[in-house]
């Protein structure tokens, strides 16, 4: 494909997703009709489709208009090229632009600016002040850094940069955490590399890996992952101690591969329904990953940005809350209960605990740490609450 067939093919999916599909269905659904489209073709048309989405109002405004043509019109337009040059209407090159969409476009303005529906550019801006709030909603408008936890039970971090190099990953420490390597080159090759098919890497954000260094972990603990999702955290954890670790998830099937990464990774987790983990209870440690907005994740999944809404934001809230006062019933006395989420909303973080705190006078706050989305790792919370004797 030329570069202009990739941005016709780019401007098709994202029609699809304004008009509701998700951002992963509409590129699979691409990438099943173009049998002619090679990988590194997939893997462009996906770059634009992503990069237009995590600015897809500022990119609107300097289009002109909201479809999937106008949006890559303003995304060429903001990168400093002509998109004249692409949309040419030789072979699979867009049609040219006409009068109108040559006339159109207009610098972007506050919300829009930021890439953010306006209730949201509010609330932020009402809860970290004009300047903070500019600056994280700017950081989401950039790309994730690809963040790979080496698995020290395995081998060190020298291991595994040897090890990536020769399938020909260039990774590099990074400080985030002691684990923690970022991915400077062939990315796409890292699910095929001997250092991940053999446990010593796992894909992980930084930050992620970063809050279960956080987590006050001693071998010979009880610990339960209660929101457990794909595993990420519960194999971090038990590749820093020896520990008897459980997991759980709301949704079993989020849990599938957790046995296959579990073996590779040379890591024991027994997963649990919970009536199980009820049986099993007290617990040391209970690590709460909520479902969230995943705010602070939007650079990786920019659709999600568009799909928030106030009524939703409300429904996590609740769901936080109630996740918080389950948990809180499985911990022991003088145990922690570890509250984490991928998001940079105070209502989502620290509210939350606040809110907790309230109904529940025992506990007490042990710890507090919030990461922003940077050139690390995405944005994260956790708090580390302590059951005080009653």
């Amino acid at each position: 494909m030329t570069p202009a067939a990739r941005i016709a093919a780019a401007s098709e999916v994202l029609d699809k997703v304004l008009a509701g599909a998700a951002a992963e269905q509409a590129l699979t659904g691409w990438a099943r009709s173009a049998r002619y489209a090679g990988s590194g073709d997939r893997a462009a048309v996906r770059d634009h489709v992503f990069d237009a989405l995590r600015r897809l109002r500022s990119a609107a405004a300097r289009g002109g208009g909201m479809t999937g043509r106008a949006v890559m019109i303003g995304l060429l337009r903001e990168r400093g090229e002509e998109p004249g040059a692409y949309f040419t209407g030789q072979g699979h090159a867009p049609a040219p632009l006409s009068d109108e969409e040559a006339r159109a476009g207009r610098s972007p303005e506050g919300a829009e600016a930021m890439d953010l529906p306006d209730w949201l550019w509010t609330l932020l801006r009402e809860a970290e002040g004009d300047e903070r709030a500019a600056d994280l909603a700017l950081q989401l408008r950039k790309r994730a850094p690809v963040m790979l936890r080496v698995n020290l039970r395995k081998g060190a971090r020298a291991d595994a940069i040897d090890m990536l190099a020769e399938d020909g990953v260039d990774a590099a420490p990074d400080s985030i955490s002691p684990t923690a390597l970022k991915v400077n080159a062939g990315g796409r090759r890292i699910r095929a590399a001997r250092a991940y098919t053999n446990g010593l890497v796992e894909l992980q954000d930084g930050a992620s890996q970063s809050i279960v260094d956080e987590l006050r972990l001693v071998s010979g603990m009880k610990v339960l992952d209660f929101c457990a999702g794909g595993g990420g955290k519960a194999l971090a954890m038990a590749a820093r101690a020896d520990i008897e670790l459980f997991a759980h998830d709301a949704d079993p099937g989020r849990m599938r591969d957790l046995p296959q990464r579990a073996l590779r990774a040379g890591a024991t987790v027994r997963q649990v329904t919970l009536h199980d983990a009820r049986a099993l209870a007290p617990f040391d440690l209970v690590l709460c990953d909520a479902p969230c907005s995943g705010s602070g994740a939007w650079r990786r999944a920019p659709d999600a940005k568009w799909r928030l809404d106030p009524d939703a934001l409300a429904r996590l809230q609740a769901l936080q809350d109630q996740i918080l006062d389950q948990a809180a019933t499985l911990v022991a006395q003088d145990g922690t209960l570890a509250y984490a989420t991928c998001s940079i909303l105070g209502s989502e973080n620290d509210a939350r605990v606040d809110a907790f705190l309230a109904r529940h006078e025992t506990w007490t706050t042990q710890a507090r740490r919030h990461w922003d989305p940077g050139p690390s790792g995405d944005g994260f919370f956790v708090a580390q609450l302590l059951r005080r004797r009653d």
